[in-house]
C-alpha cells in the first residue's frame, strides 16, 4: 500500500467515525436501539484505486449505481463488502446484477419483478421498493398507491423476490429540515403496510438519508444511510 493510500484510509477512517458518531446520537435522541442504522458507502464517488482503502478503514457495505461498475469492482474486491445496487436498474442488467448483490434497493415495476423473478437463483432475490415520496418528475420510484400492487406482484413469484421494506430519495435542500417530510411519510407507509403484508414479507428495511440529511432520515427511521463524497472530500456533514 502506498503512502498516499494510507493517508486517504486514515481520512475515511477519521470522517467515518464521525459519521458513526452522528448516527449514534440521532439514534439516543430518537430513542432506537444502537445496531438500528447500517451505513452504506455510494460506491460511484470512489475510484477503484480508493477501494482498498474504504475497506481497511472499516466500510462494509458498498452500494453501486451501474451494473458495469458493480461487476468491475467485485471481480477485484470481491468479499472485502456487502454489495447492494442502489440505481435505476434496468431489466436487461438483471441478470448481470442478481447473483451479485444481497439487496436491490431500486424495484420499481412489476415488469421489473417479473424479470428478477425469472433471474433469481434458488435462494431468491431481496429488494425494496422504491417510492417517489416528492413527486419529484426526475426521480424514480412508484406512487404511494402503485406500492400494493407492486407488493402483489412479488407475492406472485412464490419467493423468487421478496421484499424487505422500502427506498427513497429526497430532494436536495439546504437544510436538512426541509426534507424530513418525505422520511416521516415513508415510515408512515411502512408502518401502515407492515402488519398486513407480514404473512408475506418482513418490510422493516427502510432506505433513505444521504450526506446532507442522514440524521435527520436517523431520526426518522431509516435502517440504511447512503454516504457519497463525504468521506473523502470537506463538508459540514463529517467536520467534528
Amino acid at each position: 500500500m502506498t503512502k498516499q493510500s494510507v493517508g486517504t484510509e486514515e481520512l475515511i477512517r477519521e470522517r467515518l467515525e464521525v459519521v458513526r458518531g452522528r448516527v449514534a446520537e440521532a439514534l439516543r435522541e430518537s430513542g432506537r436501539g444502537p445496531d438500528e442504522v447500517r451505513i452504506l458507502v455510494a460506491g460511484k464517488y470512489y475510484a477503484p484505486e480508493q477501494m482498498d482503502a474504504l475497506a481497511g478503514a472499516g466500510v462494509d457495505l458498498l452500494g453501486e449505481n451501474k451494473a458495469e461498475d458493480l461487476l468491475r469492482k467485485q471481480e477485484t474486491f470481491g468479499d472485502a463488502f456487502e454489495w447492494h445496487f442502489i440505481g435505476h436498474l434496468q431489466r436487461r442488467k438483471a441478470k448481470d446484477v442478481v447473483p451479485r448483490v444481497a439487496l436491490i434497493h431500486s424495484v420499481d415495476s412489476a415488469r421489473l419483478v417479473e424479470e428478477l423473478s425469472r433471474r433469481a437463483p434458488e435462494e431468491g432475490v431481496e429488494v425494496l421498493i422504491q417510492v417517489n415520496v416528492s413527486g419529484e418528475e426526475s426521480k424514480y420510484g412508484v406512487e404511494e398507491g402503485e406500492i400494493e400492487p407492486l407488493l402483489e406482484a412479488t407475492v406472485r413469484t412464490e419467493g423468487k423476490v421478496r421484499a424487505r421494506g422500502f427506498a427513497t430519495l429526497a430532494p436536495l435542500v439546504e437544510r436538512a429540515e426541509d426534507v424530513r417530510y418525505v422520511f416521516a411519510k415513508l415510515r408512515a407507509i411502512r408502518d401502515r403496510l407492515e402488519s398486513s403484508w407480514s404473512p408475506h414479507f418482513d418490510l422493516s428495511e427502510l432506505s433513505m438519508g444521504m450526506s446532507n440529511d442522514y440524521r435527520v432520515a436517523v431520526e426518522e427511521g431509516a435502517t440504511i444511510i447512503r454516504i457519497g463524497r463525504a468521506l473523502i472530500e470537506d463538508t459540514e456533514e463529517v467536520r467534528s
